[in-house]
Formats: C-alpha cells, sequence, structure tokens
C-alpha cells in the first residue's frame, strides 16, 4: 500500500513539473535574433510563420481574444490600411489563443461592419489558431501577470530576412496606433536603404540622422546642430520595397 502511494505521490510532482517546465518555456524573442518559426491553421490555410511570407516585411500581432471591441477595433484599422501596407512590401498575419472556428466566425462577421463611416472591407491577411499556445510561447505572448491563457497585444516587426527588428507590447485594455506602428516599418525601411538614422519623432520625408560612425562624411546635403548631432536631407525620401 505505501509502495502505491509513493509512486502515486512521484508521478503527480512528475507531471506537474513537466506541466510548469512546458508553460515557463516562454520567451520574448530580442531585437536582432531570427524570428521563431511555427506552422499553424489560419483562415488562410496552413502556414509557416514567417518562412510563407518570403522576402517581405511582416508584422505579426497577437490579440487576447476574437469577438472582443479592442481586438475588432485593431483588426478592422487594419482591414481599412491594406493597401497601404502592400505598398511598402509588408505581410500581416494576426495570432491569438482562440481556435480556428471561432476566427471564421469573427472575421465573417467583421467584414460585414461599417467601421467609422466607412464601407465593409474583405480581411486578406490571416488569423492563426495558436489554441495550443506553442507560437506565443515561442514569442512570449503570454504575460502570466495579465493572463496564463490569453496573449496581451504584441507586435512583432520582421524584416526579408526573418529577423526581429521592433517589439511592441500593450496591455489588454489599449488599443494600439496602427499609423505609429507603420511609421515604425517606414524608419526602418529608410534607415536600412541610406545607412541613417531617424530622430525623434520623425515622420516620412523628415531630415534623418547621420550616425556616429558616419559624422565626418560632409555633403551639401549634411548639416550640423553640434559636433555630436548632424541632419541629413535625403535625395531620394523613398522607403525600401
Amino acid at each position: 500500500m505505501k509502495t502505491r502511494i509513493i509512486i502515486a505521490i512521484v508521478l503527480f510532482f512528475s507531471v506537474t513539473q513537466l506541466w510548469s517546465q512546458g508553460k515557463s518555456t516562454s520567451r520574448i524573442p530580442l531585437i536582432g535574433e531570427d524570428a521563431p518559426s511555427f506552422t499553424a491553421e489560419s483562415t488562410n490555410g496552413q502556414i509557416t510563420f514567417p518562412d510563407n511570407f518570403g522576402s517581405k516585411w511582416k508584422i505579426l500581432f497577437s490579440h487576447p481574444a476574437d469577438f472582443t471591441p479592442v481586438c475588432s477595433s485593431e483588426i478592422l484599422e487594419l482591414a481599412q490600411m491594406q493597401n497601404e501596407f502592400d505598398k511598402l512590401g509588408v505581410k500581416i498575419a494576426i495570432i491569438s489563443t482562440d481556435t480556428l472556428y471561432k476566427h471564421v466566425s469573427w472575421k465573417a462577421s467583421l467584414e460585414t461592419l461599417k467601421y467609422k463611416g466607412k464601407e465593409p472591407v474583405k480581411i486578406n491577411f490571416p488569423l492563426i489558431d495558436d489554441n495550443g499556445w506553442s507560437a506565443s510561447n515561442q514569442y512570449g505572448m503570454l504575460h502570466a501577470s495579465s493572463s496564463t491563457s490569453k496573449d496581451v497585444r504584441g507586435v512583432f516587426i520582421i524584416d526579408p530576412k526573418n529577423k526581429v527588428r521592433a517589439i511592441y507590447f500593450y496591455p489588454m485594455e489599449i488599443g494600439r496606433d496602427m499609423d505609429e506602428i507603420r511609421r515604425t516599418v517606414i524608419a526602418l525601411q529608410t534607415a536600412d536603404k541610406n545607412k541613417v538614422s531617424t530622430p525623434a519623432n520623425w515622420e516620412p520625408g523628415d531630415d534623418v540622422i547621420v550616425p556616429l560612425a558616419r559624422m565626418a562624411q560632409v555633403t551639401e546635403n549634411t548639416y550640423s546642430v553640434s559636433w555630436y548631432l548632424k541632419f541629413m536631407k535625403l535625395d531620394d525620401p523613398t522607403v525600401q520595397k
């Protein structure tokens, strides 16, 4: 009898430990690291992210739950901006821990709504089923102090080489600024193309900063505010596709 009790206790603690380890594998990929790859079902069929999007810029958005007001407003904003992101060579993917069945229903409903006086829009980007929390753990989207089963509002901007270039996290009750996310993509593309940096509150078309390594460079397009702060006017401010 004692032997059975001991075995039961050992099994209980073993299972508990394995479960705990599985829940603790969540890690946020850092800027400059490879974007974690995962395969999952979506409203656009099975996809492998980020591989299936090729040498495009990608943005992965995580959501707490379908059929919730803040999430719905964000998807509708993104749907209205699809053409803008397409022009930037950006592919969008949405992920949450809800099921594919729920994603399909939510998408169908959203495509019937008139939002901010605009006509309904077809949603072309995929909504990914991560009901098993695999991708959520790979991207560190489950924050235990907020929820152990629902993603926070995460944003991962990934470049054509599948490197993580920018990360945002928002609390569940605050909607994301999609214009700021778009601005960040344009800033990254501008910096990569021209080997420059962008100053605070930079907007597309504004002057850019000459990095310290190139500070000695003097052209008719550069001007200094100080010996440690030099700006440049871009001849071609267009962004990289």
